[in-house]
């Protein structure tokens, strides 16, 4: 396989937190390669170290020790203008509490990143279109009829759509989703799952953490995660 198939490739990744005179090790060297169009599941228990590894991968946090590379870039080479850049137009997040904005309407929230990423002028340049786009991203969410509705108003799973389109929005190479099933009832989390096998389907890299087996299956593979390192790896698929 040639080293472009990679999208992602995280290199012996250490972690560490000061808590007063103690140092707690999260990430213990983990070693890990993501290709271009995988859907990938990281499991583990509360405490593993799933949720930290997955905000380094998006740049959200620094490892202690080891090297995370984005299409063959280090990010640790960033600087702090490209690392913007990187979590704004390449990445898109989607966490359990969706951290959407209840003063904007639903609208709003899917166009917002965006609009954050360009200047006043860029964005009135560009604001039809954006518009145009998060519509469009509502409406493969099934969610036409709630734009100007404010995120209050809306159940958990249309909350979390709502979230998917806005971490979609700028067409990130790569989907990181944190425990996105996790606030939700089984019947809801399944629709949300239904989602992002869609939306794998048609191309998109996904890296999802979990902590539940069952929802973990709904991945191409899984990587299990305890105590800071890869335990094993495996395909769903077989």
């Amino acid at each position: 396989m040639s080293k472009d198939d990679f999208i992602l490739k995280a290199e012996g990744l250490h972690k560490s937190y000061r808590m007063g005179a103690t140092e707690v090790r999260v990430l213990k060297g983990v070693n890990l390669n993501i290709k271009k169009g995988e859907f990938v599941a990281i499991i583990g228990a509360s405490g593993s170290g799933k949720s930290t590894l997955l905000h380094i991968l998006g740049a959200l946090d620094k490892p202690t020790k080891g090297v995370v590379k984005f299409e063959q870039r280090d990010l640790s080479r960033f600087r702090a203008g490209e690392l913007n850049r990187f979590r704004n137009r390449m990445v898109g997040f989607v966490f359990q509490f969706y951290h959407l904005l209840d003063e904007l309407s639903v609208l709003e929230n899917v166009f917002l990143p965006t609009m954050t990423g360009k200047s006043i002028i860029g964005w009135f340049a560009c604001r039809r279109q954006a518009k145009n786009r998060a519509k469009e991203l509502l409406a493969q969410m099934g969610l036409t009829e709630r734009i100007k509705h404010k995120p209050y108003q809306l159940s958990g799973g249309e909350r979390q759509r709502v979230a998917i389109g806005r971490a979609l929005m700028n067409e990130p190479r790569l989907l990181l989703a944190d425990e996105p099933t996790g606030n939700l009832d089984s019947a809801t989390g399944n629709g949300i799952l239904d989602v992002l096998e869609t939306l794998n389907r048609a191309g998109q890299t996904i890296v999802m953490v979990t902590h539940d087996e069952r929802i973990a299956q709904r991945a191409g593979r899984t990587v299990t995660l305890v105590d800071g390192k890869i335990e094993h790896k495996n395909s769903n698929n077989l």
